[in-house]
């Protein structure tokens, strides 16, 4: 059965996506764009691959 799903993929020019691209995970960015002190500006974002294109969300850090 597991052959056959990968034989499936093979055939018609599909590669099955890894499982981490499935789940958000933290990913650290850097803008290209200078801020007002002349340091680039830099964060993390939530992403997460829907199959086609990446998604991402803001990351907000939450004090306890």
């Amino acid at each position: 059965m597991f052959a056959e799903g990968r034989e499936r993929f093979r055939i018609l020019g599909l590669n099955p996506k890894p499982a981490w691209a499935e789940v958000w995970h933290l990913w650290s960015v850097i803008v290209p764009r200078w801020s007002i002190t002349g340091r680039l500006l830099t964060g993390q974002v939530w992403r997460r691959h829907d199959g086609r294109r990446w998604i991402y969300k803001k990351f907000s850090e939450q004090e306890s």
